[in-house]
Parts: structure tokens; sequence; C-alpha cells
């Protein structure tokens, strides 16, 4: 009974942070269209608050010593900038402003071809050996790609160039997030590594938009609270819950269940923004979300 309690909790955990993140990726979207939010400035202040709020919770959690160790070895002090700078910035930004030119759905499937690219890059440098299974898989994934872009019709894409380009950047961040994060979790908390790159890369966007210069046009009641779960629920509490599930789950679990947060962002912007999705498009969605959940559970 105590095993099942643990396993319903882990379940629980990945599924609502899954969901937060998918929400999330949406409620971006309607900031964007409806209250004229700058995406410079909400990817500033997305990154700052959420670093500061996870190192706040690993410093409640398990002690001071645990959220600063890192900077006092001199070889993960590098590893963490490159990190910050090349996974965790370049994959937020590409994600949101992929979202700002197209939506939300679109944005978190092309993120989702991120297995794919892993693949490939494993096998151009010869740490696995190309296999027909391999081909297949790519081959039904750019089928899947090209339905969820055209809806079939061949005529012209369903999204703008601009969000296809930062959707494919996003992808490309986070296999390079997933390739490069080891080196830092090998020997850190996973919490205070993501805590420590939010926080680097949010401060580096300052630079760019600082986050003292808001640029809301709507700035109603509705926005400040979208905006607030954006931050809160979509980024904070939702990377804090899926990162619990795993004292619960085997990873694969958490893999498959994770699928929740593409569908959970179509089903949202279908429902909450009157998004149009063609038959083609689901069909797209769905061999896509079954190819990663392949390269997720088959291998290592």
């Amino acid at each position: 009974m105590k095993n099942t309690n643990k396993r319903m909790t882990g379940i629980v955990f990945v599924l609502l942070g899954a969901s937060f993140w998918g929400i999330g990726g949406t409620a971006s979207d309607y900031l964007f269209a409806n209250a004229g939010i700058n995406v410079n400035w909400f990817v500033s202040a997305r990154l700052v608050i959420s670093g500061l709020l996870l190192l706040g919770i690993q410093m409640v959690l398990a002690g001071k010593r645990a959220v600063f160790t890192i900077w006092k070895d001199s070889t993960s002090r590098l590893p963490l900038i490159i990190f910050s700078l090349f996974g965790m910035l370049l994959v937020q930004y590409s994600f949101m402003a992929s979202i700002d030119a197209g939506n939300a759905a679109i944005a978190t499937l092309l993120q989702y071809l991120a297995p794919i690219y892993i693949l490939l890059w494993l096998i151009f440098k010869g740490y696995q050996k190309l296999q027909l299974s391999d081909v297949t898989v790519i081959f039904i994934t750019m089928i899947g790609t090209l339905l969820l872009l055209t809806n079939g019709s061949f005529k012209g894409f369903s999204v703008s160039s601009v969000a296809l380009i930062w959707g494919i950047i996003s992808g490309i961040s986070l296999a390079f997030y997933t390739l490069y994060a080891p080196k830092l979790l090998d020997h850190y908390s996973s919490v205070t590594v993501v805590g420590w790159a939010m926080l680097i890369s949010g401060l580096c966007m300052n630079m760019i938009h600082p986050v003292w210069k808001v640029e809301v046009q709507d700035w109603s009641l509705i926005t400040m609270l979208v905006l607030v779960f954006t931050i809160l629920f979509g980024t904070t509490i939702a990377f804090w819950m899926f990162i619990k599930s795993l004292e619960y789950l085997e990873a694969k679990e958490t893999t498959l269940l994770g699928t929740v947060e593409p569908l959970t962002a179509v089903v949202s912007s279908v429902i909450w923004l009157n998004l149009p999705f063609g038959l083609l498009q689901v069909v797209g969605m769905i061999l896509i979300l079954l190819m990663v959940v392949y390269l997720s559970l088959a291998r290592k």
C-alpha cells in the first residue's frame, strides 16, 4: 500500500508538472497576442524570478551549502556558464519567440523534435551506428512534422517561417541542453543547476531588456494573473514537480507521462485561444509524440 501511494504521488506530480508546462506555453501565447507583452522582457522576468525561486526552494530544503557549492569548484564554473547561455537561455528564448511568431501548440511540438536531433548527433559522432529503426523513426517524424506544419496542403505552411525557424532552433538548443546537462547533473542537484542557469541567463537577458523596463500594453487584472501563472506555475512549480516525481517513478515513466505537455498545449490552445487545428495536423502530432516516446523508452 505504501509503495502504491508513493507511485500515485509521483504520477500526480509528473502529470501536474507537465500540464503546467503545457498550459504555461498557451498562457504565454495569450500574453503576447492579447496583452502586448514584449517577448524580451518576458523572458528576462521569467528566468530571473524562476531562478531565484528555485534556488530559494533548494536553500530551504537542502541548505545554503547545496546552493553555493557549485561555485566553489573551479571545474564547474565554466560548464555552468556554457549551459546557462547555450542551453537554458537559447532554449527559453527560442521557444518563446516561436510562440510569439506562431502559437504555443506548434512551438511545443517543434521543440519536441529534440530527440531526433540527439539521435542524429550520436550517429554523426559515432556513438552508435545508423540502423534501419533509426531511418524509420526519422522518416516517420519528418512525415509527422510535415503534416503538422502544412495540414496536408502543400500550397503553404500553416505557420509562419519565423515561428518555424525559432521552433527548430528551440529543438536543437533543447538537444544541446539535454546532452550537456550531465556534465553538471552528475555532481550537483538538478534544482541547483537549473536554478543557477535560469538566474544567469536571466541576468544576461537583462542586458538586452531590463526587467524594470516593463513593456505591457494591457496591464489588466487578467494580464497580471496570467503572468503570475506562467512564472510561478508554468515554470517554477512545474519544474519542481517534474523533478520531484523522479523520487517516486522511474525516468522512463516520467518521460512517457511527460508527453502530456504538448497534448495539454494543443488542447488548451484550441479551447482557450480558439486555435484552428486540422485533422491531418492531429495525425502529425500523434506521429511525432509516438516517435518521441519510442526514442525515450527504447534506448538508454
